[in-house]
This record gives structure tokens, C-alpha cells and sequence, in this order.
């Protein structure tokens, strides 16, 4: 917050506590506490806020919070927005289970409330109730306001002089002018009615995922009004959903939307946490991303946003961060759960004034805990049941499967998710790592999760820049990474892959730079990863070298090629399809601006236009295609007489490669895919056939006969890509006979049907 902002803000609540009657304390006149209201008993489920019809057919809402530990709780009512809101405390005085609760009258959607938690104050044992700090409610379903992350929000005294015990004395200011209130939202209504919405429910195998940005995605586009830019309305908006359909892709993955706060470290430098992997608010959709209002009309706005994708057949997966929250350390702030009970919701360490840190980022929730692990299902099957959303993509993941210490695949998280009747059924991913001993678990989750599979990333990274010591880890990635996930009974839908994602360099910085640019970040450029395995093609940075810039294009055309052409799911980013660049950021997490967003008149640039093209074209096969969509690992062996196998490798010479040239530093490799009698049934219970496929993916620099294999693969071949052109509006359609050798040029891709 600014200082004229910070200023206003203690002005009016100045002037709120001097309308107050004040009273004379210890010879010293002071505002009189804030008045109280009555509540009923109410009930203690749900959690949350509920506004519904009481007793007598009273109009009410009803306020429960779980609060294990408290003395007391306050429930904090606010007259209107901004600092100077006048506050109303109500006492809940009913417990039930460690649960505060009580139903009060002529509280309707649209009020802001908070709550005050009362209780010990002992850091040394994990102990930080502070009722001074108005907290967020868990539950809330909307939020107003955001948090400006001043002295007053935190529950010890920042500004202590020795800051290694600052956490240890407790600050007695009142933090309500400066953080947001829970809004108060009404459950029925049309919003509420799915009766029209119809979920895509693709299957796993059929499933391309779009990475996108809310924001970044919508901010630029011009043919988005620009009121609604940046906000759900504006990726509901024709404009929005029409470039989805025209690329190709069936889902949209979106990058946090829950409400989120931004650190202190980062408004300090006048920057924002733009990626938004800084939760609290689990129920709350973030905001600053609603075009229509902040006091409850930002859930319809949601809602709708599902709907116009859904109405495209396109499903929404949310990106989401249960494995910590923004209240960050000890010396973090005091928003919601800290204030809760801290020794509940987080993982301490032996001394319980530090917190377990599997994260990187201060804290890691206590998911064996009850309440914690109710929070996370209550949070995902409302996201699922009430706004419509088809799945899940988890950050950390593994710091959520975690039992006491180690990481547990029969951990209480992922027990209760394999038999939940709502969250078995949508579509999970797993961030399978997090920054603790052991967090590392590709592929180790259980049968219904699929997981971001870096081991793709490097591999296919590393092939096009000429790196890899050998093939085998190329073959086992193309053909769907058996060796990481058949073992466990997964398919190879389990993997996904991806080349870029949110967090490293765009697909064009990755042909572009080799060293990450991250000045901007106000870090001194020691924030993100120093381990990209990219390659600059000889220039670091943007060029005008003509030969530079066309050796980018075909190595950007030879990643995205792969990409859609090997055994998994697919994950492209926003804005990869059409050159979209960073300026060598490899960490624009706080980059809420032109770095980030999508530059859209890239897309009718003749320079990146045929990329765009080119990718559309790979999902428009990859979709006609079901032996590029395979449910079932290869097997390798024969399926009939003459010898042909489902899937086969060639080296250039045209022969069958041996043991020996899979541990050889090849540049140049064939994947033969056979389209007969590919495993499983259609609808219908018919036999699926396909046409059969030859690739044959060149890293050398220079060009590369390769002898195209002869009966029983195939009698002739016809070119249907060809990265080595820069014109990608239609299909080379190149016929060359079986035996003959073809020329394939330096770094190229050549997809080649057989017949």
C-alpha cells in the first residue's frame, strides 16, 4: 500500500472510532468497544457462512468456524467497504466439536463479516491467537478488498528491534482497516441451476490441456471489450473461446484462481504476486479477476465462465495450492488459519515456534490433520459440485501426500480422495514433488492421478539441443514413459507432457536464450531456475540475423511437433502457439504486465502465423488419429504373421534398431506407429483401426539420408509434416516408395503416414 493509501486508511478509521461513544479507561478516554449484536444458537454444519431461513421463518445467516483451541470467538460484521466501515461483534457462544457457531438474524447476502479469535499467545509452543487481527473466514465463498500487508497485519510486532524474537511479542493493533472481509453469498438462485450446463467429459486419452492465465490470457485481446479484459467474463467472451476451438484443445488449465494475497516483499518494490500461488481464500474465486462486482457477484461470474467453455467442449481444470497458504513463516502475517489455531492448520517443527517447510514457501498445511483434510475435500467438491469445475491440478503435490514426515502414497489425503464419490471422478494431476527430503515422486502417484512428467520436459529439451548421451530416455518419452508409470497399473494417459509450463522460459525463449533474464524481478537476477537445457541457436536474446531467426522457427515447429506426436497427454501453454516471449524471464511470477500477458498481434504476424498453424493442424490429427491417442502401452511384439508390431524403431539406415544404438549419441531416430488392431473397443464394441505412422526426428546440424523401411511397415509413404518448411498452411503431401532413402534437413521433423 502507499503512504497517501496507508494514511487514508488510518484516517477513516480515525473517524470511525471517533463517532463511537467513547468511555474513560484508567483516566484516559478511548473509543467504546464496538456495539454487539444477539445471535441464536444456529448450527455447526456446515462450515461457513449460509445464509438461510431460521426459525420462524426468519431470514438469517448462519456462521460456524471450526477453531480448535480458542477461548473465544467473535463473528465481526462491517456496515460497507473501506477502512472506515463500522463493525459490529457478535459473541458465538455454541461449541460443538470445536465448532463456533451461532445463526444471526437480518444478516443477508452481501455483508461483510470477519472474525476475532481469542486465546494464548505462546509462540514457543506453536500458540498465536491474537483477537487484535480481524481473520478471513476458511469458508468464505466471495471476498472484498485486498490485503496491504502493513506492521498491523501481523500478530507479533514486526518492527521489534531484534528481529530474530519479533515473532514473540504479540501486536496489540487492530489489522481490519487493512485486510479484506469474507462476503456473506447467496447459494440459490439462477446461478445455481446446471440444469442447461453439459460437461465435455472427455476422456483422459482424447485430452489437450491449455495453460492459461486469466489475466495474462484475456488482457490484450482485442477482440475482448476492454472492461471486461482480465477477468472471467472476458475468457467467457466469444473472442476468448473461439481461439480455443480453432487450436484445438480440450481443456482450459488455469493458473490459481483462488483468493490470494500478495507479499510483502513485492509491494515494497511496487510489483505483484501475478501468478497467484500465494492462497487464502479456498472457496473464494480471486476478485481482482471479476469484471461484475466484488460482494458476491464475482461466483456468478465464475459459474458463467464455466458454462461458455463447457457450451465450447471445453473442460476447466483449476491449478490449485492446498500444500501452504500466505500466511508464510513466523515473521509471516496473520490473515486467517494462523490466527484460527496455527498449531492446527500448520506443520510445526520440534521447536513450534519454526514451521515444517516442504514448500519453499514458509509453511505446509498439516493434511493429517481432520479439519485440514476436510478443508481441502469441503474446498474441492464445492469447486466441483457448485461451480462446475471438471478437475484438479495439485502445486506440490507431494508435500499433500506427505503422513507424518515422508511422503506416503497411502497418506490420509490420497485415501480419501480414491473414495470420494465427487473428486474420484474428475480429472487429477499431481505436481509430483515438493522442496523436502523425498519430495520427489514422478511417477509414484496411484491409479487415478496423472502427473506432470518433467522427466518428458528434459528429455525432449534436451534431444533438440543435441544433449542427450544416448536414445533410450527419448524412446521411453515419446512412446508414453511405461518405465515410470506401467508398473503401477496407470496408463499412459498418466503422463503429461509438457515441454514449457508457467514457471521457466516460453517456447520461444527457449530457442532464444540460455541464460535466464529475471532483472525486472528486483532480486538481482538469482530467482528462478539455472537449469534449462535450453539452447539460444547461437545468439542470446532477439536478433535480426535472419538465419538465426529462421533456425528459432524450425526448432520451435520441432518441439510443438513432438509434443502432439508422442503417447500422453498433451500440455501446451497460453501464447507458445503463436511465439509468445518473456524476454528471457524464466520466473514471471510477479510480472503483472506485458512480460506475462499474451501479445495476440503476434497471431497475424506472417513471422509466427504458421506456428499457430502448424499446431492446429498436429490437434486437428492428433484428434482424427486414435493410434497418436493411445489408452494402452505399446507391447513391442509381433501382432501377426508377417511381423508387424505395434511399435517399432528404425535407425537411419532404415534397419531395426539393436541394444547397441539405443546406448549410441544418435541425432536421428524412427518411431513407427502401427494402426492395426490398436487396444480397446470403440462405443460401439468394434475393433479400433487406424492408419499406421512413421516419425523421424533429426537434432543433427546438418542434413541426414534416412532409408524408409520396407515391407511388412509399409509398401509407400506420403509426407504429412515437414518442420523444415516454413509455410505450414497445408500438408507437403510428398509420395516417396518404400526402400528409398529421403533427405531429411538439418533439425527436422518428418511425419510420414504409411500405406
Amino acid at each position: 500500500m502507499s503512504s497517501a493509501a496507508e494514511q487514508e486508511a488510518v484516517a477513516g478509521k480515525r473517524a470511525a472510532d471517533e463517532a463511537r461513544p467513547s468511555v474513560v479507561v484508567n483516566g484516559a478516554r478511548r473509543a467504546a468497544p464496538p456495539p454487539t449484536v444477539p445471535a441464536w444458537p444456529g448450527t455447526p454444519v456446515p462450515l461457513g457462512a449460509r445464509f438461510r431461513t431460521g426459525p420462524g421463518q426468519v431470514a438469517g445467516t448462519n456462521f460456524a468456524l471450526w477453531a480448535g483451541g480458542a477461548e473465544a470467538v467473535e463473528l465481526c460484521l462491517f456496515d460497507g467497504p473501506g477502512p472506515g466501515a463500522r463493525e459490529s461483534r457478535v459473541r458465538l457462544t455454541e461449541l460443538t466439536h470445536e465448532i463456533w457457531h451461532g445463526f444471526v438474524p437480518g444478516v443477508l447476502p452481501g455483508q461483510r463479516y470477519g472474525y476475532r479469535v481469542h486465546g494464548r499467545w505462546d509462540p514457543w509452543t506453536g500458540a498465536r491467537w491474537n483477537p487484535a487481527k480481524l481473520l478471513l473466514d476458511p469458508y468464505a465463498r466471495a471476498v472484498d478488498g485486498d490485503f496491504a500487508l502493513q506492521p498491523q497485519v501481523y500478530g507479533h510486532v514486526r518492527d521489534w528491534p531484534e528481529q530474530r524474537v519479533a515473532d514473540t511479542v504479540r501486536d496489540e493493533r487492530d489489522s481490519a482497516p487493512f485486510v479484506p472481509k469474507g462476503v456473506v453469498v447467496h447459494d440459490g438462485g439462477p446461478d445455481d441451476e446446471w440444469t442447461y450446463d453439459r460437461r465435455p467429459k472427455t476422456p483422459w486419452a482424447d485430452s489437450v490441456i491449455y495453460e492459461l492465465h486469466v489475466r495474462g490470457f484475456t488482457k490484450r485481446h482485442p477482440g475482448i471489450p476492454e472492461e471486461l479484459r482480465g477477468t472471467y467474463a472476458g475468457l467467457a467472451h466469444p473472442a476468448a473461446v473461439e481461439h480455443l476451438t480453432r487450436l484445438g484443445v480440450t481443456a482450459v488449465e488455469l493458473l490459481p484462481v483462488h483468493q490470494f494475497a500478495h507479499e510483502s516483499h513485492l509491494l515494497e518494490r511496487g510489483l505483484r504476486n501475478y501468478w497467484g500461488y500465494n492462497s487464502v481464500g479456498y472457496f473464494a474465486p480471486h476478485a481482482a479477476y471479476a469484471a461484475s462486482g466484488t460482494t458476491g457477484e464475482q461466483v456468478g461470474e465464475f459459474r458463467r465462465m464455466v458454462r461458455a467453455l463447457h457450451a465450447a467442449g471445453i473442460e476447466v481444470i483449476l491449478d490449485v495450492v492446498y500444500n501452504h497458504t500466505a500466511e508464510a513463516g513466523e515473521l509471516g502475517p496473520t490473515l486467517s488459519l494462523k490466527g484460527i489455531d496455527n498449531r492446527g492448520y500448520y506443520r510445526l517443527q520440534s521447536d513450534a515456534r519454526r514451521y515444517a517447510d516442504y514448500t519453499g514457501c514458509g509453511n505446509t498445511l498439516h493434511v493429517v490433520q481432520p479439519h485440514v483434510l476436510r478443508l481441502i475435500t469441503d474446498s474441492l467438491r464445492y469447486w466441483v459440485t457448485e461451480m462446475g469445475v471438471d478437475g484438479f491440478r495439485f502445486d506440490l503435490a507431494a508435500a499433500l501426500a506427505r503422513s507424518m514426515h515422508d511422503v506416503d502414497m497411502l497418506s490420509p489425503f490420497l485415501a480419501v480422495i480414491a473414495q470420494d464419490p465427487v473428486l474420484r471422478r474428475v480429472k487429477l494431476i499431481a505436481e509430483p514433488w515438493d522442496v523436502g527430503s523425498g519430495g520427489y515422486q514422478v511417477g509414484a502417484f496411484p491409479p487415478l492421478w496423472t502427473e506432470w512428467n518433467d522427466r518428458y520436459r528434459g528429455a525432449v529439451r534436451d534431444f533438440w539441443r543435441h544433449a542427450l548421451p544416448d536414445v533410450r530416455e527419448m524412446g521411453y518419452r515419446l512412446s508414453g514413459s511405461s518405465d515410470l508409470y506401467a508398473w503401477g497399473g496407470r496408463r499412459p494417459y498418466a503422463s503429461v507432457n509438457f515441454v514449457t509450463a508457467h514457471d521457466g522460459f516460453t517456447l520461444r525463449d527457449l530457442v532464444s536464450y540460455e541464460r535466464k533474464h529475471n532483472e525486472a524481478n528486483g532480486e538481482g537476477n538469482r530467482d528462478g531456475s539455472d537449469d534449462n537445457r535450453s539452447w539460444n541457436c547461437g545468439t542470446e536474446g532477439e536478433t535480426d540475423d535472419a538465419a538465426v531467426g529462421a533456425l528459432r522457427r524450425r526448432q520451435l515447429r520441432n518441439l510443438m511437433t513432438t509434443l502432439l506426436l508422442s503417447t500422453g497427454v498433451p500440455m501446451l501453454v497460453a501464447g507458445d502457439e503463436m511465439g509468445r516471449t518473456q524476454r528471457g524471464s524464466n520466473n514471471a511470477y510477479c510480472q503483472d504486465n506485458e512480460i506475462s500477458w499474451v501479445d495476440w498481434s503476434l497471431l497475424e504476424d506472417p513471422e509466427w502465423r504458421p506456428l499457430f498453424e502448424l499446431t492446429s493442424r498436429l490437434l486437428a490429427l492428433r484428434h482424427r488419429h486414435p493410434v497418436l491417442r493411445r489408452r494402452a502401452f505399446f507391447s513391442g511384439r509381433p501382432h501377426s504373421a508377417d511381423g508387424l508390431r505395434d511399435l517399432a524403431w528404425f535407425t537411419a539406415r532404415g534397419t531395426e534398431m539393436t541394444e547397441r544404438d539405443w546406448y549410441s549419441p544418435a541425432a536421428t531416430l524412427g518411431m513407427y506407429l502401427s494402426g492395426r488392431d490398436i487396444p480397446g473397443r470403440d462405443e460401439r464394441g468394434e475393433a479400433i483401426c487406424d492408419d499406421s505412422f512413421l516419425a523421424v526426428l533429426h537434432a543433427g546440424a546438418a542434413p541426414a539420408e534416412f532409408v524408409l523401411p520396407g515391407p511388412p511397415w509399409a509398401e509407400r509413404y506420403e509426407v504429412l509434416v515437414d518442420t523444415g518448411r516454413e509455410d505450414q498452411a497445408s500438408e507437403p503431401g510428398t509420395a516417396h516408395p518404400a526402400g528409398a532413402p529421403v533427405t531429411v534437413p538439418a533439425r527436422t521433423v518428418l511425419l510420414l503416414r504409411a500405406g
